[in-house]
């Protein structure tokens, strides 16, 4: 009977997570973390409401049990890991997610199951380090970090719009050029593309064919902000020019 009831708790409280009921979902899980105290469960979405609303150091506290119990649990690493890149223990965040990448190493090599969920989670990790090499001006750890992103998450196209902005500041134009229209090609709807190969166009003296990028977009979304800035701009630039 315990069993079966820590089994509807389980249900009951995943439910009523996915329902965005966290009040009553962090009452359930605390009910099983009572009937189990080593449920992994019961932490592991507790540790998830508690981020939800804010309570960065429960959550921390949370999902550390989780991992305690349970030290190859992938997604409390990677929680944990951001978790504390959030509140600047950089150091504990990397030792957390190099611990964590490596398990997922291993698990590829011995299984052919690919899980898309921890996929993006790391991809989204790879991101934000690449975006943070990026603020100090390492751009070959930045370009190698965005490459992962995207390699983990092909749906992240916003990383290989950051890899042509790294191209560019290394000063390999032509690689910044190939690699936008490579995916404005791919990705024909995709309009932070035009816009991105827009200002690069522009920023190198081409503002015709820059100009005509952000009026594709304007055509595809006569809302888009962003475009009609750009727009605005170059033609106010050119005006004041003659």
């Amino acid at each position: 009977m315990e069993k079966l009831t820590e089994k509807t708790l389980v249900e009951k409280g995943i439910q009523l997570y996915k329902d965005g009921e966290f009040k009553k979902s962090k009452k359930v899980f605390s009910e099983l973390i009572e009937i189990n105290p080593k449920s992994v469960d019961g932490f592991f979405y507790l540790a998830n409401i508690f981020h939800i609303q804010g309570e960065v150091g429960k959550a921390i506290k949370a999902f550390s049990k989780v991992l305690e119990i349970d030290p190859s649990h992938t997604d409390a690493s990677i929680s944990l890991s951001v978790l504390y890149n959030d509140i600047g223990k950089y150091e504990q965040g990397k030792k957390i997610f190099e611990m964590a990448n490596e398990r997922i190493k291993v698990n590829k090599a011995n299984s052919t199951i690919e899980d898309n969920h921890i996929n993006k989670k790391f991809s989204f990790k790879h991101y934000e380090l690449a975006d943070l090499y990026m603020t100090y001006n390492r751009y070959d750890e930045a370009l190698f970090e965005f490459n992962k992103a995207f390699n983990l998450d092909p749906e992240n196209l916003d990383a290989r719009i950051k890899m042509a902005k790294v191209y560019a500041k290394k000063g390999f134009i032509g690689k910044a050029f190939d690699e936008l229209k490579r995916l404005k090609n791919e990705q024909p709807h995709y309009i932070p593309a035009k816009i991105a190969l827009g200002v690069l166009y522009y920023g190198n003296g081409r503002v015709v064919e820059a100009q005509n990028e952000w009026e594709k977009v304007l055509s595809q979304d006569p809302n888009n902000k962003e475009a009609g800035m750009y727009l605005n701009l170059s033609q106010t630039a050119t005006e004041t020019t003659l």
